[in-house]
């Protein structure tokens, strides 16, 4: 059943009802912090929503932002709702070429200019004329800033309600074929992505905190991806009681988790294994595993590696967006971290699969949130009908045909097996597949899993099309990749590969 209130509703309640409840907490250069309330929040976003408004754009008119994660990024999509308008988000690392296509593609009427690291290159895709605001932290640059406009503008009154159908997000995914496409959601979508994860967090995670205190988590992946909008962003604009952190840089990384300690921690494979690799840094893993067989000794050196990495508070921890080893996901059950995985698209908001404590299994993403349905095709092929299902790609209206069977699934392209119990593991492409010049067919992705559980391994592609046998192209651990010209080590990785 659909609810009849949306995002903007649950919003407008904790503006009301949680007034002087810190929402966000944002680090500022040199180490500063302000943190902003509910009520502050809503004040510098009324604002900015009557500026908005007073340009006088046609509805739903598509406003972009260029910038990292931080508070202002929360307060500006909160004023483009409000004003009316749509939110188009671009990945704060993208090329200046990209930059241009998703602003003129969409048809921006006005753009948001953020934290950036290399805004210098990225400045040549911004077409000429586009109107521009600088948020907070935004690099030097020519245009009015956030700060000027909200001290000289009244805030907007009143409860700005959004039609259902109406577009909220227009996120850009390159997909398979590298062209962005732009992947329209309504403010349904949002809402029912918030409820989603809500609903399992109020279920797994709020009877673990204390009455009347908040769900502590910390911002970091990228706001213009939708796992991040999905499981931090939505989800606190709906249920209201999150405090949500940001990072200040990657220097200050992980002092910007300790200064959070977050209950609720999703992240990436990779950030995973580079949490690993760190830990490896300081004990080798062969040292650190015959310690942990200890039982008193095990867990006292479990706690200290936890608290170090600022996860010691964590009671849900979530690895989405890519697949990850399972071995990964074992050693940081054995530290007394409940990693466990997730599954979900841009299409669908993200609301598609998660574990739970009573139903997860290492290589397996996890059973259909609720109110999702799921299927195989024939040759294997996992469908997904969510709630939060997209509208539609922009302008694209052919490939939206394409992209739904029928009877209304989407067609996520992954191959997948499910378990009687719901469990779903995806085994790789549905089109990745390739045969080799002696007639071998090859999946990829059981390999580079296996590949990438190596501590010297950080990322991998294999790949072979036409060759005699596959290839696999490795991205070595950070730290060492000094020593890839080193015999020595070259030797070490050709002795591992005869191992694996």
């Amino acid at each position: 059943m659909i609810d009849s209130k949306l995002i903007l509703d649950y919003v407008y309640e904790h503006e009301s009802q949680r007034s002087n409840t810190v929402f966000l907490t944002q680090p500022f250069n040199g180490g500063q912090i302000k943190n902003y309330t509910w009520k502050q929040t809503l004040d510098e976003s009324r604002r900015m929503a009557t500026y908005l408004k007073s340009q006088g754009f046609e509805p739903g008119a598509r406003i972009a932002m260029l910038a990292k994660n931080s508070a202002h990024f929360i307060m500006a999509e909160l004023a483009i709702w409000m004003a009316g308008y749509t939110t188009v988000a671009i990945f704060p690392t993208e090329t200046a070429e990209t930059i241009r296509y998703v602003l003129e593609h969409s048809g921006a009427s006005m753009l948001f200019i953020g934290k950036l690291d290399t805004f210098e290159q990225q400045k040549h895709g911004i077409p000429n004329g586009l109107p521009c605001i600088a948020l907070p932290l935004a690099p030097n640059n020519p245009y009015d800033t956030w700060e000027k406009i909200i001290a000289n503008t009244a805030p907007i009154a009143g409860k700005p309600q959004r039609a259902a159908t109406d577009i909220a997000l227009l996120l850009y995914t390159s997909g398979s074929t590298g062209t962005p496409k732009g992947v329209m959601h309504s403010f349904v979508g949002a809402t029912q992505s918030g409820l989603g994860f809500g609903g399992f967090f109020e279920k797994h995670v709020d009877p673990h905190i204390e009455a009347g205190k908040s769900i502590r988590c910390i911002s970091y992946l990228p706001l213009a991806h939708i796992f991040e909008r999905a499981t931090v962003a939505c989800v606190s604009l709906v249920k209201g009681n999150a405090h949500i952190f940001f990072a200040e840089s990657l220097d200050t990384f992980v002092q910007d988790i300790q200064r959070a300690r977050p209950q609720v921690f999703a992240s990436v494979p990779r950030l995973w294994l580079k949490f690993q690799h760190g830990v490896f840094a300081k004990m080798p893993a062969k040292k650190l595993d015959r310690l942990l067989s200890i039982p008193l000794l095990g867990k006292l050196i479990s706690r200290k590696i936890l608290k170090g990495l600022g996860l010691d508070q964590v009671i849900f921890a979530g690895s989405g967006s890519a697949p990850i080893p399972a071995d990964l996901i074992r050693w940081y059950r054995r530290l007394g971290l409940n990693l466990m995985e997730g599954y979900g698209m841009t299409e669908d908001f993200s609301l598609s699969h998660i574990s739970t404590p009573k139903l997860n299994a290492p290589g397996y993403v996890g059973v259909p949130h609720q109110g999702v349905e799921v299927k195989l095709s024939e040759d294997g092929e996992i469908l997904i009908k969510s709630p939060a299902r997209m509208v539609g790609y922009y302008k694209q209206p052919e490939l939206t045909q394409e992209s739904f069977t029928p009877d209304g699934f989407f067609r996520t392209g992954d191959k997948g097996e499910r378990l009687p119990n719901g469990l779903l593991k995806v085994t790789g492409r549905i089109k990745e597949l390739f045969k080799t010049s002696k007639g071998k067919y090859v999946a990829p992705a059981p390999i580079e899993n296996l590949l990438n559980t190596y501590p010297m391994i950080e990322l991998s592609l294999v790949s072979g099309v036409g060759q005699p046998a596959p290839l696999a192209m490795v991205n070595l651990s950070e730290s060492l990749r000094p020593q890839q010209n080193d015999p020595a080590f070259q030797k070490n990785m050709e002795k591992d590969l005869e191992q694996m």
